[in-house]
């Protein structure tokens, strides 16, 4: 009979979530902590927005993540957060480690 098997779909629901939440909020602390440590004429240099842009955008949407403004990381505020991070972190961080090296991306 069906009510006689274990029901554990919450808790590997639950489980997966959490794995989420974490991995997203690695993600946005990692970029807004490079954001932070970096000088703010470099963000001028290579064309992005400010440095107090940058650490606003990301502090709010670390924020949202954390109080699971909507359903969590699932929601749109945490889809947004994810991928502002990601835009830092795959866009402006390899700008300025590029403007810092003198290399290139080559």
């Amino acid at each position: 009979m069906a009510t006689a098997a274990p029901l554990f779909v919450f808790e590997v629901r639950y489980v997966i979530e959490l794995i989420l939440l974490v991995f997203a909020l690695v993600i946005e602390g990692v970029a807004l902590v490079h954001a932070i440590t970096q000088r703010s004429d470099a963000f001028a240099a290579i064309g992005t927005l400010p440095k107090g842009g940058w650490i606003a955008i990301l502090l709010v949407c670390m924020v949202l993540t954390l109080l699971g403004v909507g359903g969590g990381v699932i929601s749109i505020f945490g889809l947004i957060g994810i991928a502002a991070a990601l835009i830092y972190l795959l866009d402006v961080r390899v700008g300025l480690r590029d403007l810092h090296d003198g290399r290139g991306s080559w």
